[in-house]
This record gives structure tokens, sequence and C-alpha cells, in this order.
């Protein structure tokens, strides 16, 4: 039967607690290079978290960047962010908070260069206060979000499961973050939203795993280690985790690439990035950093370990038990090995040699 027919029927067998050690490296590369980017290039946050003032005209002339920064310097004005939007067709300019009179200079040096009137210019300033405030903001959302899941899932589930999707809740933020960085895409208050769309789907995927794992500790109770457990119950709801991602990412990968790229929607790029990244990273993490990562840390409970010496003692004397059924199928005595006092090897005892008494 093919791949796709037993991913269909739940009929894989694919060792994913086994392999762990390639999932957590691939893991922690992936982090480690977002870690690097984010501590090197940062993040281009928009106005409304730094404050500043945004100009955007339209370009009939068709000025370039370096033409826009050349205008932007007659003024005085060095090291501004100057960007070409809807495909060279608009022009953004983005500065630190202005002056009345230095806001009018700057609109006027890029009207002049992009070839239109002043008052065509759009014009957006945000103190640093407010930008601070949206940014505080922010971070209050989504601390509360990870306390109340925490909080769910430790009362629903247990600690050790609410640690697991935390810890791939975290894994997917670095990523998402990091390609954030590595692209230079604006964060927009639109893409805070979005960050907190992709953690509720990450940690949706997570749950419907965990429950399974239950259900299946329940079936089998002690008959089965926690980590055939896992990846039972990872086999079992693996084509869901895939059938639920693809019909996500279709829409949304048709919105990044479709709508900001060939459709010039530059304004839906930010917020379709981030759901991007989020939902290919959250499927990930359910399956290859959450699950295998349960199952190690619950492998240390004294529960699983009496489970696991039962299991070693049972596989240990069904192989005895093979050893000697095939032995006797050969026409051979199995041998016994001595294992205390009064214990028998199996072999034949030789009788005892006779001592010559001297005369």
């Amino acid at each position: 039967m093919s791949l796709a027919g037993r991913l269909y029927r739940a009929e894989t067998v694919f060792d994913f607690v086994g392999n762990r050690r390639r999932w957590f490296l691939l893991s922690s590369i992936l982090v480690l290079l977002s870690l690097g980017s984010l501590a090197v290039r940062q993040l281009n946050l928009s106005v409304d978290f730094e404050g500043g003032t945004v100009v955007e005209v339209e370009n009939p002339a068709g000025a370039d960047v370096a033409a826009v920064n050349d205008a932007l310097s007659g003024i005085g004005r060095q090291g501004d962010t100057v960007q070409l939007i809807g495909g060279g067709t608009g022009i953004r300019v983005q500065t630190e908070d202005l002056t009345v009179e230095a806001e009018d200079r700057v609109i006027a040096a890029v009207a002049g260069v992009a070839g239109v009137e002043v008052n065509e210019a759009s014009v957006e300033s945000v103190g640093p206060t407010f930008g601070e405030e949206v940014a505080r903001s922010a971070l209050r959302a989504l601390i509360v979000f990870i306390i109340v899941i925490a909080l769910f899932i430790s009362f629903r589930f247990e600690w050790r499961m609410a640690a697991a999707a935390l810890a791939a809740l975290v894994h997917d933020l670095v990523i998402t973050a990091g390609v954030y960085s590595v692209v230079g895409f604006e964060v927009t208050p639109a893409t805070v939203v979005a960050v907190l769309t992709i953690l509720g789907y990450s940690l949706y995927d997570s749950v419907v795993v965990f429950d399974k794992v239950l259900e299946e500790i329940d079936y089998y109770g002690d008959e089965r280690s926690i980590g055939d457990i896992v990846n039972l119950s990872m086999n079992l709801v693996l084509m869901r985790s895939i059938n639920t991602s693809l019909t996500s990412l279709l829409p949304v990968g048709s919105l990044l690439f479709v709508g900001s790229y060939l459709l010039g929607a530059a304004t839906l790029r930010e917020f379709a990035l981030a759901l991007f990244v989020g939902i290919a990273a959250g499927t990930y993490s359910s399956i290859f950093v959450a699950s295998p990562l349960l199952a190690v840390w619950k492998s240390k409970e004294e529960k699983w370990q009496r489970v696991d010496r039962k299991l070693a003692r049972k596989a240990s004397d069904e192989a005895d038990a093979a050893a000697a059924t095939a032995a006797a199928s050969r026409g051979e005595r199995p041998r016994v090995e001595e294992t205390g006092r009064g214990q028998s090897s199996g072999a034949i005892a030789r009788p005892p040699k006779r001592r010559k008494r001297k005369r």
C-alpha cells in the first residue's frame, strides 16, 4: 500500500520519539539562526511601535530610492527609511518624530522628486509615547494569552503537557520573529494579530495530539511504554494534522504570494507572512517538538519507569522461551544459566573422581 493510503488509514508506524534527536537538532539550529538574526538585524518595527512620521506619495515620475535619498539629503535629512511600494508606483518615507516645520520640508522634498503636488501626500504621525503604549499593549496581550493557555492545559490535561505545548509555542514565536528579521518586513499591529492567531493554531494542534495520548494511555495502561503510546497517538492523528495544515496554508499562501507579490497588495504582506510561517512552524512543532518532548519528560516518572522495567523483563522472558523452543526443535537440550543457589545450569553433572587411598 502506498504512503498516502497508509496515512489516510492511520496505518503509518513513524518513530517520532525514537528520532527525537534529529528533530531537536533541527529545531535548535533554526532557533539559533533566528536569535542570531534578531541580535544582528533586529526587527523592522513600524511607526506604530516606535513613533515617528510616515509620508507616502504616488510616484508618476518613477523616482528610485537613490533619488529620494538625494532629495532628503538636500534638506539635511540622513538615515530616513525610504521604500518603493506598489511595485514602484509609490514612495514611502519613514522618519523619527518631526516638528511641523521639518515635516513640511520632508513632504515638499518627497513630493517634488515624485512629481506630485504637496497636498497629494499622505502623512501619518505617531508620537513616541503612543508607540510605546502600543508596544506594551501587544506584549501584555501575549503574556496574558500564554498564562491563560498554560492554566487551561494544566487543568484539562497535566502540567507536563502544558510545558511541552509552551515550549513548542516559544519555538514558533522565535522562528517567526527570525523570519521577519531576515526578510526585513515591517512589524505592524496587524502582525501582532497574526501572531496571536498562529499561536492559537499551534496550541490547537498540540492539544489534539495530547488528547489522543491520554486516550491511548487509558486504553493500554501499563502494556506499552510512554514512547510507544506517543508514537501510536502521533501516527493516528498525523493525517488530521497534515490536512488541517494544508487547508490553512493554501489560502494563506495565496494571500501572501498572489495577493501581495503578484497583485501588489503590499499591506497584506506583513499579515500573511506571519500566518504562513507561523502555521508551518506550528504544524512542525506540534509533531516533532511538543510530542517527543512530552514522551521524554513523562518517561522520567516512576510509573513509566516501572512499566519500562516490566516490559524489559517480559521481553527477556519471551526471548528465553523462544530460544528454548528453537533449541528443542533442533533436538538440543536447553541450557539454563545458574542464577542462584539451588538452581542448575542444565549441564550434565560428572561423577566425582575417586581418590586413591595412600597406604
